[in-house]
């Protein structure tokens, strides 16, 4: 398996002296599920934001598909950012306009000039968005407004978004956090089904312990911006647990025993 992620000595400072991500060094392999763990705060939004360049890193190097992203800009900057399909906790989609059309947007990386603009779309492509809602279970809903869908369907869409992209790799920044159960665990099994069949490395930032461990290949517990913990899920005791959220296992809300909650396990 080839590593389509690393990261070297990554620093990201912010202005008011906050040190978000302290000297981050990993590797991460194509067709990976990695689960980000950590408390509000401890630097999970930062991490995944640098993969996509949506925030610099302070030093550090940042390689991507084999390729030095760290300072690229332009023209370079939007073929990487192709690579990596971001899903979102509120969606972020477009809810005047249709399913379609927003899980169309997903492809605007692709268009030059005038018709990303007025986003004129290939044929071709028009028709493997609609094959993707198809496979999300949309497929009747391409026409309604995005509005009008519930949470769980939204995020769906913003799925199907993702993957029109074509990419390497699938950022989901707390991706079931606004969802009930039953459609928290129906984007998870989207996710993994994901990467299964097309290969494709995903990266979840989450906040329920027992679904990173339900769905990972590897987990990744952050702790004020330092990586505490790197391994399979299987490795992840309740000391670590404690390490990672900085309180004991008593404090946290849920049970390690309890497959049935999704909501297990999140700092009070």
């Amino acid at each position: 398996m080839g590593n389509v992620l690393k990261f070297e000595n990554v620093n990201k400072y912010y202005s008011n002296n906050v040190h978000a991500l302290h000297n981050i060094s990993l590797e991460i392999g194509a067709g990976e599920l990695v689960s980000v763990i950590g408390p509000s705060g401890s630097g999970k939004s930062t991490l995944l934001r640098t993969i996509n360049r949506l925030i610099d890193v302070s030093d550090g190097t940042i390689i991507l598909d084999g390729e030095d992203i760290t300072h690229i800009g332009g023209k370079k900057l939007r073929a990487v950012r192709r690579k990596v399909g971001m899903i979102f906790q509120n969606y972020n989609l477009v809810y005047r306009l249709s399913v379609l059309q927003n899980v169309l947007h997903g492809y605007l990386g692709y268009l030059d000039g005038i018709k990303g603009i007025l986003g004129i779309y290939p044929e071709d492509e028009k028709l493997r968005a609609i094959r993707l809602l198809e496979e999300m279970g949309l497929g009747a809903f391409c026409y309604n407004r995005a509005s009008d869908l519930s949470g769980g369907q939204k995020q769906r869409v913003g799925i199907a978004r993702a993957i029109m992209q074509k990419p390497k790799i699938l950022l989901a920044d707390e991706p079931i956090a606004s969802l009930d159960p039953s459609s928290a665990k129906n984007i998870m099994d989207i996710l993994a089904g994901l990467v299964k069949t097309r290969h494709i490395t995903c990266i979840v930032n989450l906040h329920q312990l027992e679904t990173a461990k339900k769905y990972s290949t590897r987990i990744i517990g952050l702790s004020k911006g330092t990586i505490v913990f790197d391994g399979r899920p299987d490795e992840l005791t309740d000391e670590i647990v404690e390490k990672i959220y900085g309180t004991s296992k008593a404090n946290l809300i849920g049970g390690a025993d309890d497959e049935t909650q999704h909501f297990n396990y999140v700092a009070c």
